[in-house]
């Protein structure tokens, strides 16, 4: 099952895609209904999942290309590991490590009037906390955010690694094919 999903260009593209939609919707949803304010950090850590799933929607239409499906897979892969790398710097500055070179950010408030700014573009350009303030934490394990994003990116990253390694073009013919024609 994991050799099929890592081997077919539409199955890796398509988990890429909807991992990181899910990861984008999970953040909207916890600032629009829950909210918890994002900081830049946690702005910052939205973008490469927009760009994961990006990629797969591109890669899911150029899944019979075999070295663009590579290609895209070996992006992905770096993708995720640079994310990894935002949430670890982010993890480090909430358990207050290191300061945080970002820190200081004010936007207007969610409902303001005065803004020219849509819902949509608050909500991604509303980086109102302090990156060293956790807004929450899981209750079992007491991970924050960032550190659940840092082993979903590790994973993301060793998945579309793998997936490079091994993935096929969705009609390129097996070498079990080509020796029984």
């Amino acid at each position: 099952m994991i050799k099929k999903i890592l081997s077919n260009p539409v199955y890796s593209f398509g988990l890429i895609a909807l991992i990181s939609f899910i990861a984008l919707s999970a953040a909207l949803i916890s600032e629009a209904f829950f909210g918890l304010e994002p900081c830049n950090l946690c702005i910052y850590q939205r973008y490469p999942f927009a760009f994961g799933l990006v990629i797969g929607l591109i890669g899911i239409a150029l899944r019979e290309r075999h070295s663009v499906v590579r290609a895209f897979l070996g992006i992905s892969s770096l993708n995720f590991l640079v994310n990894s790398g935002i949430a670890a710097y982010h993890t480090g500055v909430e358990q207050k490590w290191w300061d945080s070179a970002l820190e200081g950010c004010k936007v207007p408030l969610f409902f303001d009037d005065t803004s020219d700014q849509s819902i949509l573009e608050n909500l991604m350009s509303a980086p109102a906390a302090s990156c060293s303030d956790i807004q929450w934490t899981d209750p079992i394990l007491g991970l924050s955010m960032a550190n659940y994003n840092i082993a979903l990116c590790l994973g993301l990253f060793a998945f579309c690694g793998l997936s490079a390694l091994m993935v096929k073009a969705v009609n390129q013919p097996t070498s079990s094919h080509q020796e029984s024609a």
